[in-house]
């Protein structure tokens, strides 16, 4: 998919994913024969650094991206990021055919129609999609970011020593890891839930081409949340028991049926958001149902989510690995890299920006 949010100049770039948990940085080498994994770097960000998109300890997160960037051994200064959340939105209109340059000069006019937010205080761009599908009509994504999020973003870089070379939307960025993952029918409609701490991004695809974006304030650290009031323990103890400490020696006074069940009730919310932004997909869109669902992100990996997502919703579930076409490499091979899969969409898909515009 070759849809950046907003594209400076195209050079070599790695992939930065700067989540509200960690921040993932991935290099990609990119030829005919497929993509190799040559770099990647994890850092952790102290808990609320980012909380809701907004950049509250903005000193940590550069602290993270330095180290991860380091830790990954990258020496380009230049990245592709991306931009989530309620101050980002994303709408597929309807216009009278126009050309391009046309609707550079009336964008701002028909935005103002579309976006709740003042035209004045945001980033604007579009792409025309499947021009000429409808005579006298043509179907263009708009998408617009809040300068206060566009601009936090590249200073945080900034101070890391980074150069933004394309700001993308999260969303779509997953969805150019599944586009190179995954062999689908040419008229079928998927949906791609990118389950992350804080949020989820959904993004509808109908003919590999974004039909329907949705942010929702829900993710991983709900579960993390309704193990501390279950079992009345801190952040980090909580943490530990949904990525299966529950069994460790610090954590051997916890109940099993205890954390299951709120586990599984926090599974119900998510679904459940997830399952009413399809619902509403379907009901507005012209598009044929969605045909299947496939859930990214690192919350996804929660234990029996992907079945509990059949069970609640009737759709099929398939889990996206970013990294399943991967050709052969030493640190590809790695365990560490394999269980990070699930946390690497966003960064993948921002790293293939560098094959994909060329």
């Amino acid at each position: 998919m070759k849809l950046p949010f907003r594209q400076f100049k195209n050079k070599s770039l790695f992939g930065l994913d700067i989540g509200s948990s960690s921040v993932k940085a991935v290099e990609l080498k990119v030829s005919p024969r497929g993509y190799e994994l040559l770099h990647l770097g994890v850092a952790k960000l102290p808990h609320e650094s980012i909380v809701q998109g907004a950049f509250l300890n903005a000193g940590a997160i550069t602290d993270a991206i330095r180290e991860a960037v380091e830790s990954a051994k990258i020496k380009s200064t230049n990245v592709a990021v991306a931009v989530s959340g309620h101050s980002v939105i994303v709408k597929k209109i309807s216009l009278p055919t126009m050309t391009r340059e046309e609707l550079e000069e009336s964008i701002r006019w028909e935005a103002e129609q579309y976006i709740p937010f003042d035209v004045n205080e945001v980033n604007l761009d579009f792409e025309i999609l499947n021009p000429g599908a409808v005579e006298g009509q043509m179907d263009v994504l708009l998408v617009a970011a809040k300068k206060e999020l566009i601009d936090d973003t590249v200073n945080v870089l900034a101070e890391a020593g980074m150069t933004p070379s394309v700001i993308d939307v999260a969303g779509f960025a997953v969805a150019n890891a599944w586009d190179a993952n995954v062999e689908a029918a040419p008229d079928e409609v998927v949906a791609i839930a990118n389950v992350g701490a804080q949020s989820t991004n959904i993004n509808v695809l109908a003919r590999g081409v974004p039909a329907f974006t949705r942010d929702i304030s829900i993710g991983g650290n709900a579960y993390t949340e309704e193990i501390q009031k279950t079992l009345s323990v801190g952040f980090e103890e909580a943490e530990r028991i949904k990525l299966g400490g529950a069994g460790e020696e610090d954590s051997q006074d916890v109940v099993p049926q205890e954390v299951e069940q709120a586990m599984r009730n926090v599974s119900d919310q998510v679904i459940g958001e997830i399952s009413r932004s399809l619902d509403f997909f379907s009901a507005t869109s012209a598009e044929s149902r969605v045909a299947k669902v496939y859930l990214a992100g690192g919350s996804s990996k929660v234990p029996g989510f992907d079945k509990r997502f059949e069970e609640k919703t009737g759709f099929p579930v398939e889990r996206l690995d970013p990294l399943a076409r991967m050709l052969p490499s030493s640190i590809y091979e790695s365990e560490f890299v394999k269980d990070m899969a699930p946390f690497l969409g966003v960064a993948v898909g921002l790293a293939l920006r560098e094959g994909s515009e060329r």
